[in-house]
């Protein structure tokens, strides 16, 4: 045990913790320096909890309809379809003895623009496999009328989003007319209308998806543009969607180099970027609340010094060395210190681990709704507790509160007993 930590400094800082201050002020910058740092822990790890839990919430529906990782071709000025049929049986036959990957589909889509007068939606007219696609989708699961079986070659059907069907009064059994862009030879345009009909509906709570995906079986899809107007590709599953960069690495080593090969993380890098700037600055942000319930701390063992200089001259006296008058009140500020970090990651932990009944409690108590089920898609607030992110948290508030018993402590070391007991 370091000397300034003997037994003696940790009995008379732990009395001064526990001691009733005759000056109200130093009670109350004590109370008060407590609380700053354990409302300010709590708020921490709320919030990252949540932001967590909208983080992983808006993962799950971005790759509700989309793959974890698409592999495409690299001609830079051609579409995808370049490749020949057999090349694209060779790489997915690669593709699904990769460790890691548990489905393989093919797609192939286009923009299209779906017309039911007077409405028109630009659209993304996506071919699928029935078979393949729930290896590597959950579009089965997220349907709310149809069945992907329904989806048959030559059959002309289509399941649309529910904001499509909404925005163009569309349900199952409807006709939906689709404008698709094509050009001549030449340069031409020559856009060619099409009518599909309405097999069913899907919904994963998602504008991106909701508002602009119509699936169409593959063979519907390549009917109606060449190869080389149609964007032709694989659609890959992982075991585990957060390894997608590293898996992805492997497919590209596997491979031939006319391939490419484009995980989640990419597609969806400027959604998760700005997640991750805003968790950053909503950190820096609160963690201030912590840096002024240092700084209380730190006034309030000044005015504790100034009160005690008496006793510390005392103490001197009786032969406690300046080590000793240090480590009083280092155990003091830090006793405080982390007891309110304590607190604040209890505290925190509690309410991010049932943030959906105080959230109920706060909107029966004081009359507002929180998500509005007719504007946001998400009516619950999602909470995920990473212990990284509590030890972080807690790591910081406790280096915080220790640099802030520094100044007063050494102050207090300083003092010299022939002056504070001058006039006494």
């Amino acid at each position: 045990m370091p000397a300034m930590f003997h037994p003696l400094s940790l009995f008379v800082g732990w009395r001064y913790v526990r001691a009733r201050s005759h000056k109200f002020f130093v009670s109350f910058i004590t109370w008060t320096s407590l609380a700053g740092v354990c409302v300010g822990v709590a708020a921490l790890i709320v919030i990252l909890s949540v932001m967590n839990g909208f983080e992983s919430d808006l993962r799950s529906r971005l790759l509700a309809l989309d793959a974890d990782a698409r592999v495409v071709t690299r001609d830079p000025g051609q579409r995808s379809g370049s490749a020949s049929p057999a090349q694209w049986r060779a790489a997915e036959k690669a593709i699904r003895a990769t460790a890691g990957v548990t489905g393989v589909a093919p797609y192939a889509q286009l923009q299209a623009l779906a017309v039911r007068t007077p409405q028109m939606l630009p659209v993304l007219l996506r071919g699928i496999d029935p078979k393949l696609e729930p290896s590597v989708s959950g579009l089965a699961g997220a349907l709310k009328a149809g069945r992907l079986s329904d989806l048959a070659p030559g059959s002309d059907r289509v399941i649309i989003g529910e904001v499509i069907a909404e925005e163009l009064g569309l349900e199952p059994g409807s006709r939906m007319t689709l404008l698709i862009p094509a050009v001549t030879a030449g340069g031409l345009p020559v856009p060619q209308l099409r009518r599909f009909r309405v097999a069913g509906v899907f919904s994963v709570g998602l504008a991106d998806s909701d508002a602009t995906l119509v699936f169409a079986n593959i063979h519907d899809v390549r009917a109606l543009l060449p190869p080389g107007g149609l964007d032709q590709g694989l659609h890959v599953r992982y075991r585990n969607p957060l390894d997608a960069p590293r898996i992805s690495a492997r497919l590209r080593a596997r491979l031939p180099k006319r391939f490419r090969v484009i995980d989640w993380t990419q597609d969806n890098a400027a959604y998760f970027r700005a997640i991750r700037i805003e968790k950053t600055m909503m950190s820096m942000i609160l963690l201030l609340i912590v840096a002024v319930a240092a700084f209380n701390i730190v006034a309030m063992l000044v005015m504790v010094v100034n009160d005690k200089r008496t006793d510390i001259a005392i103490l001197r006296t009786f032969g406690a060395s300046p080590r000793r008058v240090l480590g009083i009140f280092l155990t003091q500020g830090l006793t405080i210190g982390w007891l309110g970090v304590a607190l604040g990651v209890a505290l925190g932990l509690t309410l991010a681990w049932h943030v959906d009944p105080v959230a109920a409690f706060l909107q029966s108590t004081f009359g507002f709704q929180i998500f509005n089920a007719h504007v946001y898609y998400i009516t619950a607030i999602p909470s995920v507790v990473k212990w990284s992110n509590v030890v972080t948290i807690g790591a910081a508030a406790l280096l915080l509160t220790a640099a802030a018993t520094v100044y007063p402590a050494v102050r207090a070391a300083r003092t010299s007993p022939a002056e504070a007991l001058r006039y006494e």
